[in-house]
């Protein structure tokens, strides 16, 4: 029964060679031109475990077969002893491994401790009428007992082919409480990886199953990467499997020094493949810790940049303002010098009429008067010269102020148009941002658009005076009371973020105009998604925009 069950495995797997086999006296281990990527997809399941409390005598389990395998059984003696549990198993109704996929050549029964940790007791071979004994011991105290198919005795986590698991009796001994152990399987038909061809393999029913469960050790050890890994024990693993193939090849066969060789093949190619999935989890943290390292000195350099942007808007703002005040002392002046004008040709009317009403007394005081009128009209007519010079100074002055606000404007737009599109209108700024902001139909801020608000919000602080209006806007899908709910909430989380940013809550407010107000046609998707936006009007008297009420229409 075990030749033929050997037999059947050769043939599984050996299919895509039969044609070559007729001419070949050997045997080896095919190389790969690549490491295959080699998924592992864990899953999780659920036995049953039992305490068993210290030298509390012997005791009975029932197996039963899973939905894999239903008509398998059997039955253990479980005992403890001092310092160890001893196990004696009895199965039948045993299946070929090799029914649930070429990969899988053997059992393994398996001890599951209530933590999740998976121990080998040893491996499980199908003997005659489908029968199977084992003997085993474990220094687990409590654990539950399932076999799993798997492509070598040598594993080290079992797959989630688990054909039996134990079944707690009424008249089971020692159990001090039952508890629910659960572990991690590997996804079945995981160790096939992508692209794998299977090499050719001696069509011998006299070879020992040891003999292809190394070769398959050596496989799933090669597709893991331990040739790169783990290459001195790799390389170990292949002289080993080149050794076998050297023993399974003699005229006369020693399958006791075979089964030897192969055995202590698997054992290094298992070694191997752990030592290489170690090296890359710990490659794949330390790429992890270096991306980590990467995004925090960007994330502080664009802090930096922005940190630069604020000091520089105000500086701007200072200037600004500075240039206002001299403007406003200037105007006063060029009043002064007008009132003072003003003054002069008041003075020398009065000077004119004193004059005029004194020519009856004497021809000489009129002419003398004349002549004082006349340089009193020349004094006053160079005082409103000045006053025009000073109100034409003042003007100048107002206009610098109004270019410097428009500078400040221009300014101001190209800093938030390097985030996000922004445009210029009569209303003031416009950033626009688009429904990438949020999931669908949801209005919490997805992380990449707090990300960008952050740095909007870095911008419109270091400009003192703004005016900050957010709106909401939908397309037409949904009923208008949803469309006009969801753009409020948007609107107002924009808004509640930028206040936590830092920017002041009197100069920003929210509203929501639901699908009321589209900017292209709700017919088309592409039409739908520009109109479900979210846009900041940014206004305000220090870029030249008058402060106005009212919607945000």
């Amino acid at each position: 029964m075990k030749t033929e069950l050997l037999l059947a495995a050769v043939i599984a797997l050996s299919l895509n060679a039969l044609a070559q086999t007729n001419s070949q006296t050997t045997g080896s281990v095919e190389p790969m031109d690549y490491t295959p990527t080699f998924h592992v997809i864990v899953t999780s399941r659920t036995t049953p475990a039992i305490k068993y409390q210290h030298r509390s005598g012997a005791t009975k389990l029932d197996f039963a077969g899973t939905e894999l395998m239903p008509q398998a059984r059997g039955q253990a003696k479980v005992e403890s002893k001092s310092g160890y549990i001893e196990i004696e198993v009895e199965f039948a109704n045993l299946q070929k491994p090799t029914t649930f996929g070429n990969e899988y050549l053997t059992y393994i029964l398996w001890a599951i401790s209530p933590e999740g940790r998976a121990v080998n007791l040893g491996e499980v071979l199908v003997g005659d009428n489908h029968r199977s004994k084992l003997d085993v011991t474990t220094d687990l105290q409590a654990f539950a007992l399932v076999v799993t198919a798997e492509p070598y005795y040598a594993v080290r986590q079992p797959s989630n082919v688990v054909v039996i698991e134990n079944v707690i009796r009424e008249d089971t001994k020692g159990t001090v409480e039952a508890v629910n152990a659960k572990y991690d399987l590997l996804e079945r038909g995981g160790y096939i990886p992508t692209g794998y061809k299977f090499d050719p393999v001696i069509l011998n029913s006299e070879l020992p199953l040891e003999f292809f469960e190394a070769r398959n050790a050596l496989r799933i050890a090669q597709s893991e990467g331990a040739a790169n890994y783990a290459s001195d024990s790799y390389q170990h693993a292949v002289r080993l499997m080149d050794q076998a193939d050297g023993y399974a090849t003699r005229k006369h066969l020693d399958k006791k020094a075979l089964i030897g060789v192969a055995r202590e093949a698997v054992q290094t190619a298992e070694d191997a493949r752990a030592i290489t999935v170690k090296r890359i989890a710990q490659e794949r943290q330390e790429n992890e810790r270096r991306a980590a390292a990467f995004a925090q000195a960007r994330t502080q350099a664009e802090a930096d940049a922005a940190t630069r942007q604020k000091e520089q808007a105000q500086a701007d703002q200072a200037r600004a303002e500075s240039a206002k005040a001299q403007a406003e002392s200037d105007t006063a002046r060029a009043q002064a010098a007008r009132a003072q004008a003003e003054l002069a040709t008041a003075s020398a009317q009065s000077e004119a009429a004193q004059a005029q009403s004194d020519s009856d007394r004497a021809k000489a005081d009129l002419a003398d008067s004349q002549a004082a009128s006349a340089t009193a009209l020349a004094a006053a007519r160079s005082d409103t010269e000045q006053a025009r010079l000073a109100a034409q100074e003042a003007q100048l002055a107002s206009q610098q102020a109004e270019a410097d606000k428009a500078a400040m404007r221009t300014r101001l737009s190209e800093q938030l148009n390097s985030i996000l599109q922004t445009r210029d209108s009569a209303r003031g700024l416009i950033v626009s941002m688009s429904d990438v902001l949020f999931d669908t139909g949801e209005y919490s801020l997805k992380s990449g658009a707090r990300e960008k608000l952050a740095k909007v919000a870095g911008i419109l602080v270091a400009y003192p005076g703004l005016n900050i209006e957010v709106g909401g806007y939908t397309d037409n899908v949904g009923s208008d009371a949803m469309n006009q709910t969801l753009s409020e909430n948007r609107a107002g989380s924009v808004r509640d973020y930028l206040v936590n940013q830092g920017v002041a809550t009197a100069s920003i407010t929210s509203k929501g105009f639901g699908e009321g107000q589209p900017v292209a046609t709700n017919d088309t998707a592409s039409g739908r998604q520009q109109n479900r936006r979210v846009e900041l009007v940014v206004s305000g008297e220090a870029i030249g925009s008058p402060v106005t009420t009212g919607s945000l229409r």
